[in-house]
């Protein structure tokens, strides 16, 4: 049995790898933009507790904010997210869960 920590890096992996960012059609992954593990952080917890909805998803995406510019401009994660992305992102997550 892993510990939550362990789960955390798990889904942050996951997380890291299948889900991206569209800048000017160019896929950031969210590892590489080092955005992963605070989403597995936020995730974790709810998907201990229930199942997890579009809606909340979407909820938290638009709770992390994303600097560009080197500080200049903040967006929520939702507006720098395409749509396969998300669907991405809930995939992962369903999968996840059911893992658990």
């Amino acid at each position: 049995m892993a510990t939550p920590s362990e789960d955390i890096e798990t889904l942050a992996a996951e997380i890291g790898s299948n889900v991206y960012i569209d800048v000017a059609r160019w896929h950031l992954y969210l590892a590489e933009a080092h955005l992963h593990t605070v989403l597995a952080e936020r995730f974790y917890p709810i998907l201990r507790s229930k199942s997890i909805s579009e809606a909340e998803v979407q909820q938290v995406l638009e709770s992390i904010s994303v600097k560009l510019g080197g500080g200049r401009k903040e967006l929520p994660l939702s507006d720098l997210l395409p749509m396969q992305s998300q669907v991405a992102l809930v995939d992962v997550l369903e999968t996840f869960q059911r893992d658990l």
